[in-house]
């Protein structure tokens, strides 16, 4: 016989949803009181490890634990009123004690918290994520070995992991080798977007993964839909999709916003001013933003967008009005507004 508390506790439990990656995607209803800390006590610091995978209830246990928060569901509550509890980095954490729910998802993002911090930054490339890692402590050839092991999720039928180690924070806990860090990197990106339906048109995972990269590259956030219909577009139509972030990557340079006529006449199938359609593969992991625009994109017609300041990016489907955009970001950056 199923007893009344029995019922009470599954109820409760089924309420902690398993959220993957710390992603808190429901939110727990409000008939319980969550007591918390007011925060006119605080505690010394304390170090708090979160393991890859943790949910937010979970997570909220340990800090209840350590006397950070008076109470998990208090902190699950405050982490789902805040979108970017979603980046929260697995590994260890300096935050204060007997602070409220809300600051200690505050501290939990704040990356001078963070233990021995390995940022990955959006659209990174394998050479990139390499390079963070050296600097962290790791070693070149051990993780050229490592990556050699390394194998992409076989749905998206790609020879390597370029795209699928997922920008975020990291902290690794002393003894960490070389293929663990890279394989919690792979892991981020399944958890972060093993719920996403990767369907668009008949188009396979591989190539939205493909079109995912570049449209990190080529855009920011508040644009990301509207790159995305402009390469559907594109392909739609045949033409080439001529981005200057895939020439870049083939000269594994980053920060540089001009290219030479030479840059874009060299003979490499990353090359997208000389082949049509897409690269062979992703020239960075993308965020889930960017995973979420390539499979939603918005409605337009756009054929062309030029980024005529830093914060001011504008699409047409004329390409007579693409030449004036054009013209005005380069008097743009001629005096200097790029720098």
């Amino acid at each position: 016989m199923i007893t009344r508390n029995a019922l009470r506790n599954l109820g409760l439990t089924l309420c902690f949803v398993v959220l993957v990656t710390l992603g808190l995607r429901e939110i727990a209803p409000g008939a319980r009181t969550a007591p918390d800390f007011d925060g006119s006590s605080r505690g010394p610091e304390v170090v708090i490890h979160i393991d890859p995978g943790m949910t937010g209830s979970q997570v909220g246990e340990v800090l209840e634990r350590e006397s950070v928060v008076k109470s998990a569901l208090a902190y699950f509550r405050a982490a789902v009123a805040n979108a970017d509890s979603q980046r929260i980095a697995p590994g260890e954490h300096r935050v204060e004690t007997q602070i409220p729910a809300a600051e200690a998802v505050l501290q939990l993002l704040d990356p001078d918290r963070i233990v021995d911090l390995v940022r990955v930054r959006d659209g990174a490339r394998v050479s990139e994520v390499v390079d963070a890692l050296v600097k962290a402590g790791f070693e070149q050839r051990k993780l050229s070995k490592a990556l050699s092991k390394l194998k992409p999720p076989l749905d998206f039928k790609l020879q390597n992991v370029e795209g699928f180690l997922y920008p975020a924070f990291y902290s690794f806990a002393r003894g960490t080798n070389e293929e663990e860090a890279l394989s919690a990197m792979l892991l981020r990106f399944q958890q972060s977007t093993g719920d996403l339906d990767w369907r668009f048109q008949g188009f396979s995972r591989r190539d939205l993964l493909i079109i995912s990269s570049l449209v990190e590259s080529e855009g920011t956030p508040d644009v990301f839909a509207k790159v995305a219909r402009v390469i559907y577009n594109r392909l739609d139509k045949g033409m080439k999709l001529q981005f200057d972030s895939t020439v870049h990557y083939i000269f594994d340079r980053r920060g540089e916003i001009a290219l030479s006529l030479k840059d874009t006449q060299v003979r490499n199938r990353y090359n997208t001013f000389v082949y049509e359609g897409l690269p062979p593969g992703p020239i960075g992991s993308p965020t889930r933003a960017a995973i979420e625009a390539t499979l939603n994109p918005a409605d337009g017609d756009w054929l062309y967008f030029v980024t005529v300041l830093p914060n001011e990016t504008r699409f047409t489907s004329s390409y007579d009005e693409f030449l004036r955009f054009k013209a005005e970001y380069k008097r743009n950056y001629a005096n200097g507004a790029f720098e």
